[in-house]
């Protein structure tokens, strides 16, 4: 199953700007002065209400002060929660977010009914240098079990293999870049130029420059018999790509994005999106400029059975 009525969200206590993510999140600015503590904790509540008004089942869980997180609220890096019962935990790039790993999360889910059979714990590699940043670096089709990665520093593609072979995925290995001053550099996470949708695909094309890479990608999509609903880099500059469908418990679905994503799309691509699902978007601002995520990082799908 594509698609999630149960999501996981951090809520933050001491949300800013980090410096050691920022070295190759090239999305980041600081912004100086402003309560940006305050500022995102209104931004995330209207968020975890906009999608609960729609019926979608949202489990908060509050940070820690200490150890500082300030990225902890994006907490699809570090896990992912299979219909197996299976908790996945992820090797970091960042140490000040390999703390985020918290086994007091995977309990209390636990305790609001849901079965964990094992957890699984790939964090290891990330002592030598090898990173696999979760849902953020690896785009599941679970229907068609293809996965998605764009390598970077956040992707090691020996990992992503090694992945892939053990949940039986097949994947789909790219190189995605965006435009930095007057570089070409490679993007943080492919969640942030892909977003994959039970009948279609929201991708940046242009940010696979090589042509082959870029062929195969567009193949294994209308293959999977998706929609590819194409942004400009522009359009991924502002989050378009950081999108998540998801359904809510009377099975509808919907597209979750943040207010600057969908203020980025022109007329067509919003049609083309509610010919298969109605749109949510919410602003998170303040959490997009220093967090450098948007709306799908802020969202752990919870595929885990209930007890």
């Amino acid at each position: 199953m594509q698609t999630t009525d149960t999501v996981l969200m951090i809520e933050p206590v001491a949300f800013g700007y980090n410096a050691e993510t920022a070295e190759n999140n090239y999305f980041q600015i600081e912004q100086k002065g402003a309560d940006i503590q305050s500022k995102a904790l209104a931004e995330f509540k209207n968020f975890v209400g906009k999608l609960e008004s729609k019926g979608i089942n949202v489990i908060t869980i509050k940070d820690t002060i200490e150890p500082h997180t300030p990225d902890s609220i994006f907490p699809n890096n570090w896990v992912s929660f299979h219909k197996d019962g299976k908790v996945v935990l992820y090797p970091m790039f960042a140490a000040n977010r390999r703390v985020e790993r918290r086994e007091d999360i995977i309990e209390s889910i636990k305790n609001q009914g849901y079965t964990v059979t094992e957890t699984d714990d790939w964090s290891l590699p990330e002592i030598h240098g090898h990173y696999l940043e979760g849902t953020g670096s690896m785009i599941f089709d679970h229907d068609k079990k293809i996965a998605y990665g764009s390598v970077s520093l956040r992707l090691d593609e020996n990992l992503f293999r090694e992945f892939c072979e053990k949940y039986d995925f097949t994947p789909v290995v790219f190189h995605s870049f965006q435009t930095v001053g007057e570089e070409r550099l490679p993007i943080y996470h492919t969640n942030v130029m892909m977003c994959v949708a039970d009948q279609f695909v929201v991708i940046c094309l242009d940010c696979i420059d090589d042509e082959a890479e870029r062929n195969n990608v567009v193949k294994t999509i209308r293959n999977s018999g998706k929609e590819i609903i194409e942004i400009s880099e522009a359009q991924m500059q502002q989050f378009a790509g950081n999108m998540l469908q998801v359904q809510n418990k009377d099975g509808k679905k919907f597209l979750v994005m943040s207010q600057t994503a969908y203020r980025s799309l022109n007329e067509t691509q919003v049609s083309n999106i509610e010919k298969y699902c109605e749109i949510i978007y919410s602003d998170l601002n303040t959490i997009e400029v220093n967090g450098g995520g948007s709306a799908r990082c802020m969202l752990a799908e919870v595929f885990l059975p209930k007890k």
